[in-house]
């Protein structure tokens, strides 16, 4: 064992991180309210919930108490839905400190404020106890991850010591880690994909082919580097990885939640009625709230967020979104 691996949610992607973290034979914990989820995973090695049927190392222990969890971690990794981040690291701040390295496996935007994950941090955890920071993010299904399809993703932070730490210490045989140094660029590629991925998932319910999803994946990338180059990102990040990279798997992806979402609204379906049936959160439904509110407040032309918002929270049909959107004015590709 090498280092203790920490990892906060046990959803399909956290439950993948500790397979993949106990691969590389470190020790990890794995944090999740749900007892019969913790019980199930110490005494059966699986998780009944997520990636059923897939055996997790015994180099992994479940735990429902957040302070057990977190004591002695080297590497803490967030991988709970994005609206759920705030309240833990209020629980969590107590046992942090500036050695540890905290990674953000969350591709999501806290929709009440606006704020990415690590302005989260930034606002709840006081400076002195306060860890180094990384954002993990890139083109990763769990199921293929977790079943050794090859994977690249990509560890951004102001801190490349601990970049590097994340990249040496979680690539694995198939799981590959590049680093960079823009946290706000790799943040918002992994979250505002999830919104495009619900437009696209639209476009093919409403039975419109490889045409109209190549379309919408070039503007929807354009809408998010017009957004993310207005809030200080490199453009490198959005046409890298956690970028364009991103965008594309989760688009097109017939394993995407979001993708799922998208293609439901377009047959018809109501938001309420496709969400009650899914065992996992959708992070668009929520994020585009947030991006909608950000682009009205810089003035950034979004016009695929502001479909998909008025499709998710104004009643608006599918059909009559992607009808407005090829009626816009006709102008030139590099204008908005």
């Amino acid at each position: 064992m090498t280092r203790g691996v920490a990892i906060i949610g046990a959803g399909s992607w956290g439950t993948a991180l500790a397979i993949m973290a106990a691969r590389r034979d470190h020790e990890v914990r794995l944090w999740s309210r749900n007892t019969s989820v913790v019980a199930a995973i110490n005494h059966e090695h699986l998780n009944p919930v997520h990636l059923k049927g897939v055996l997790i190392p015994a180099g992994v222990r479940a735990e429902n108490d957040l302070a057990a969890a977190v004591a002695g971690a080297e590497l803490t990794i967030l991988a709970a839905p994005s609206h759920a981040i705030r309240n833990i690291l209020e629980s969590m701040a107590p046992v942090l400190n500036p050695e540890l390295i905290l990674v953000s496996a969350s591709k999501g935007i806290e929709s009440e404020t606006g704020r990415r994950i690590s302005q989260i941090v930034a606002e709840v955890i006081p400076v002195a106890v306060r860890p180094r920071f990384v954002c993990l993010s890139g083109p990763s299904f769990a199921e293929e991850v977790v079943a050794n399809h090859p994977t690249a993703v990509v560890a951004a932070s102001d801190d490349a010591a601990a970049a590097r730490t994340v990249q040496s210490e979680l690539s694995f045989e198939n799981l590959r880690i590049y680093t960079n140094a823009d946290v706000v660029g790799t943040e918002l590629g992994g979250s505002v994909k999830n919104v495009m991925a619900i437009a696209a998932g639209m476009v093919a319910g409403l039975g419109f082919g490889a045409n109209s999803i190549a379309a919408l994946i070039t503007r929807g990338l354009a809408e998010t580097t017009r957004l993310a180059l207005r809030e200080g990102a490199q453009l490198e990040t959005l046409m890298g990885l956690a970028g364009v990279g991103d965008l594309v798997l989760t688009c097109t992806g017939s394993l995407s939640r979001n993708r799922f979402v998208g293609y439901e609204l377009g047959k018809g379906r109501s938001l309420s009625d496709i969400t009650a049936g899914m065992n996992e959160v959708a992070e668009g439904v929520k994020t585009t709230l947030a991006v909608k509110r950000r682009a009205d407040q810089l003035g950034v032309a979004m016009p695929i967020t502001s479909e998909v918002h008025a499709v998710l929270y104004d009643g608006k049909l599918a059909s009559d979104a992607a009808n407005e959107l090829m009626m816009r004015p006709l102008r030139e590709e590099s204008n908005r």
